[in-house]
């Protein structure tokens, strides 16, 4: 029987090392100008592609590698160089987790290849849930789905927001009921192939950070499409229900699924963002001199990067924990993928905003990227369920109650 050990594996060292050479190289160099471009960096996502990075092959790897620490490990160095640049690569990812978790065999054959093309030709995915008015309340969404028996098709209207890659995916998985009187249990998750009529990118969003992510509505009026592109199949979805309707267990829901597959992956690209933001601060507490030393001799400095450096220690092994269960099948019981992204995200708004006081005026300038870090950090306390929302989840698991 072997001992426990944290070490990681030698291919997961590896391709830590590999990611950490591009981000290095070309995703840091390029972050500043895409932040102020506010646009999806095609150059960076074709070099990606190039590699192998930007692939449907490394997500598989990566995402079904034996510990479940492939995609944090790799997700914390791309987004160590750039978070907008690092959403607009592994950005498609949400909707290949969706149809991975949700769909059947061939579904996910057919549809994932589809949302990352080649190398000559770089497609993207989208994941639509959110909505103006269902945003951390999935169970108001007002999209609407309704079968065409005559047709076999589904008919779905409505308006979706907040959708990284939305309007300009080459595939969207769309969040919408099915039957409104069963609120979230009342739900499924659509796939809207390529050049599908009625569907349209509605506003795109300027953001405080992470600007080379595209992020906007896409608007769904009178979409129609194949009975075949119901994730899970129209059968599956038939038994839950009816399930429902009885009042027994129908399981959880498509959406709810995708998300908490995804918090440790969330909860690593905050860490990347900690983590490059306490390593400048350390670098420029080294190099800088103030009254004839370096300002890292002072005790205030050096226990402020003490504080850092360990938060970020902290939120990576939540991380990297809830990841190990959740590829080993473990249930989060204590709602510790709600643990890692919570976390992660405060770390990173602490950190970020710490590094920026480390170096002062400088650091609230443009020509240092902690400010830019301190931006994009921001939004790892919003998205993917707000930090209010991970404290319900996680205070539900702990207490056994209903908190509301």
């Amino acid at each position: 029987m072997s001992g426990f050990s944290m070490e990681l594996s030698e291919e997961i060292r590896e391709v830590r090392d590999w990611v950490h050479e591009f981000a290095r190289d070309v995703i840091r160099p390029a972050g500043a100008e895409w932040d102020e471009r506010e646009e999806t960096p095609w150059p960076i996502l074709q070099e990606a592609a190039k590699i192998g990075l930007y692939s449907l092959d490394f997500f598989a790897q990566q995402w079904f590698e034996e510990s479940g620490l492939g995609i944090p490990v790799a997700f914390e160095e791309i987004f160590w160089g750039d978070a907008g640049i690092g959403l607009s690569i592994v950005g498609t990812g949400l909707a290949a987790v969706s149809v991975t978790a949700n769909g059947t065999p061939e579904q996910v054959g057919e549809w994932i290849p589809q949302m990352f093309g080649t190398p000559d030709d770089v497609k993207l995915g989208a994941f639509c849930a959110s909505e103006p008015d269902a945003g951390s309340d999935v169970g108001a969404i007002r999209t609407r789905a309704v079968f065409d028996e005559a047709a076999g098709e589904w008919v779905i209207n409505g308006v979706k927001t907040w959708a990284t890659n939305g309007g300009i995916a080459n595939v969207h998985i769309v969040v919408a009921s099915v039957d409104p009187d069963l609120g979230t249990r009342g739900q499924a998750s659509f796939i809207i192939p390529p050049g599908t009529r009625g569907l349209s990118q509605g506003q795109k969003f300027k953001k405080h950070g992470i600007r080379a992510s595209h992020t906007a509505e896409v608007v769904l009026d009178n979409v129609r499409v194949p009975g075949s592109c119901l994730l899970g199949g129209k059968e599956k979805l038939d038994e839950r229900l009816a399930r429902a309707r009885e009042g027994r267990r129908s399981g959880q829901q498509a959406a709810m699924r995708t998300f908490e597959a995804s918090r440790p992956s969330v909860a690593a690209m905050a860490v990347g963002i900690a983590r490059a933001a306490y390593e400048y601060a350390r670098d420029y507490a080294v190099e800088r001199h103030q009254f004839g030393r370096p300002i890292g001799e002072n005790q205030a400095i050096a226990f402020l990067l003490a504080d850092m450096a360990t938060k970020v220690d902290v939120a990576r092994l939540l991380t990297w924990r809830a990841a190990w269960m959740a590829r080993n099948a473990r249930p989060f019981a204590q709602a510790e993928g709600s643990m890692s992204k919570l976390v992660a995200g405060e770390t990173a708004v602490w950190v970020t905003e710490q590094a920026i006081q480390v170096l002062g005026g400088a650091g609230y300038t443009r020509d240092h990227p902690v400010e830019r870090w301190h931006r994009d950090a921001k939004i790892y306390t919003i998205f993917e369920g707000t930090s209010e929302i991970q404290r319900l989840i996680i205070g539900r698991a702990v207490t056994g109650l209903t908190v509301r």
